[in-house]
């Protein structure tokens, strides 16, 4: 932000905006939202008490990020409330009935993941495909003296099956064909001018392919999609990588399809229950496992920063909100 967020009363002496913050946004963001306006944090471990009733009526401005979201208890109480500030992009976490209903703005921060999230999904399937992160440890555990690493799986000539071709799932698409690997994907319609070939059924594009990368939306309609039948029907020889969300997986079934050699390994970013991860997966060699971290860069954290503080500015201004979230529809 080319500004530091202004006190709406001017230099008169009043008091700056209180602002609340719901979830651990990214320091350096709160860091600079403190220097104009009182920032009260309350969410679980945030080391702070939760604010007084009066207090937390005071609150002109709820902030959050798009995994913690905000509900219609959230706003609840706050008779001053204005605006709702998401770090990052909603997953369907966001109660925009309730704001609507309230006449509260909601913004949230542009998306610009798509390349980010698109290489740790490619280093998954490098990873899983051509066993990197075993090896690794095969080497660190002083093992290669012993005798030769076990051959791991050629990309080329492959098929990568993509699970949504949105944004991710298109920049996906041209990593993997820059690695001579076909092309398959699976969506609820068809687009034009999409990369690779439609399969409408999704047991069909998990027959197909030779790694199977999830980067489809969260929804209630994708939750648990990815079941015991379609990781059987990738089968032994087969590999899934997951960069959208723990539950599309059926993580019980696919810790099952691993012990039991029914499918080939996985690459995860995500998981059911985050930052608790089932410790049977953290045991099995034909595992990678990585925090969710697609958007973790200090390129996508200063991007996300400066729309958050544009928006919070200008509304405190009384100019013009940008990155506002069109709640017409709900």
């Amino acid at each position: 932000m080319s500004a530091p967020v202004p006190d709406p009363a001017g230099d008169a002496g009043r008091a700056a905006p209180e602002v609340l913050a719901i979830a651990p946004i990214y320091p350096p963001a709160l860091e600079a939202l403190a220097r104009r306006c009182t920032v009260l944090r309350d969410w679980p471990g945030c080391g702070e008490p939760a604010p007084d009733g009066d207090r937390a009526r005071r609150v002109r401005a709820l902030v959050t990020t798009g995994v913690r979201g905000f509900t219609a208890g959230d706003l609840r109480d706050r008779p001053l409330l204005e605006i709702v500030a998401c770090f990052g992009q909603s997953h369907g976490t966001l109660d925009l009935t309730a704001a609507r209903a309230r006449g509260i703005v909601v913004t949230n921060t542009p998306d610009w993941t798509e390349s980010a999230v698109a290489d740790v999904a490619l280093g998954l399937l490098l990873g899983t495909m051509r066993r990197l992160a075993e090896a690794d440890r095969f080497v660190r555990a002083g093992r290669w003296e012993a005798g030769p690493f076990p051959l791991s799986t050629d990309l080329r000539g492959k098929t990568c099956g993509i699970v949504g071709m949105g944004a991710i799932g298109r920049a996906i698409a041209r990593r993997a064909a820059a690695f001579d690997m076909r092309i398959a994907w699976h969506g609820p319609r068809d687009k034009p001018d999409t990369p690779g070939v439609w399969r409408p059924r999704l047991i069909e594009l998990a027959r197909e392919s030779d790694c199977m990368v999830i980067a489809c939306a969260s929804t209630p309609q994708t939750r648990g999609m990815v079941d015991a039948r379609v990781q059987d029907a990738l089968g032994p020889g087969g590999f899934l990588v997951n960069v959208s969300r723990g539950a599309i997986v059926d993580e019980a079934a696919l810790i099952a399809a691993l012990a039991e050699g029914r499918l080939g390994g996985a690459g995860l970013e995500v998981f059911a229950d985050e930052p608790r991860v089932p410790p049977a997966l953290r045991a099995m060699d034909q595992v990678m496992l990585v925090p969710h971290l697609g958007s973790s860069t200090r390129e996508i954290r200063a991007r996300r920063q400066a729309c958050w503080l544009d928006s919070l500015q200008a509304h405190f201004d009384g100019q013009p909100v940008p990155h506002r979230v069109d709640l017409t529809g709900y």
